[in-house]
């Protein structure tokens, strides 16, 4: 494993600082939009406490960091919605869903921006500073690329559902209890049965690397990091 505590300390702040945006976007796009339930619970809210998740926010991350493993990510407590308050149902829904993935993309830019700032000779301090916004690019593309897939309960998966004609969007939404299940099969489960007969099954998680490689050389070109 050999993960030191140098490594850990330039992951915590990118994974909280990602996954509690993320939630609080969600919070604050329903709460713009007529639904209240998450400002109740004080999910507006950009403290990490309030949408810390014992096993998504830190043993999930960690477990990953551990084992090296190529896609880093993790998730926080879901922000409540309820989408019959929504001024407007279906668009709405769309738009909640988005603000997730939306802000970690900002959050990844805003990262390739500090480190066009940061001095070109650097000291321990500066090059502690340079990972974290390092792996805040990382993280946040993966989070965001990882939320768009089109499997409910993830924010790509919503947006699906308030776009597609009714015939489509009704049956995908009531995939949205399975979606866990399905996600673990795709990129776990399906992964190891093809390992039993020598093949590569891990197409998803292939191709979420790829996609995730794509956002990163865009934010490092926007931010004339490239």
């Amino acid at each position: 494993m050999n993960v030191s505590l140098y490594d850990i300390s330039v992951w915590i702040l990118p994974v909280l600082i990602a996954i509690t945006f993320h939630e609080a976007a969600h919070a604050f796009a329903a709460h713009r939009l007529g639904d209240d339930t998450a400002s109740q619970l004080g999910r507006v809210s950009f403290n990490p406490i309030k949408h810390i998740d014992p096993f998504g926010t830190v043993i999930l991350p960690a477990m990953l960091l551990f084992a090296h493993s190529p896609f880093l990510f993790g998730y926080a407590k879901p922000v409540p919605v309820n989408f019959r308050k929504l001024n407007h149902p279906r668009i709405d829904m769309v738009w909640v869903a988005l603000a997730g993935p939306v802000t970690n993309i900002l959050l990844a830019l805003i990262a390739g921006l500090a480190i066009r700032a940061l001095p070109r000779d650097l000291d321990d301090w500066s090059r502690w500073v340079l990972q974290n916004l390092w792996n805040a690019i990382r993280l946040n593309a993966a989070l965001a690329v990882f939320n768009m897939m089109p499997i409910p309960p993830l924010d790509g998966g919503r947006v699906a559902v308030g776009l597609l004609p009714r015939t489509l969007a009704v049956p995908l939404s009531r995939l949205e209890p399975f979606g866990m299940l399905i996600l673990i099969g795709l990129l776990i489960l399906l992964p190891l049965a093809g390992s039993q007969f020598g093949l590569n099954l891990d197409v998803i998680s292939a191709i979420l690397r790829t996609l995730t490689g794509h956002v990163i050389q865009a934010v490092l070109f926007l931010t004339g990091n490239a």
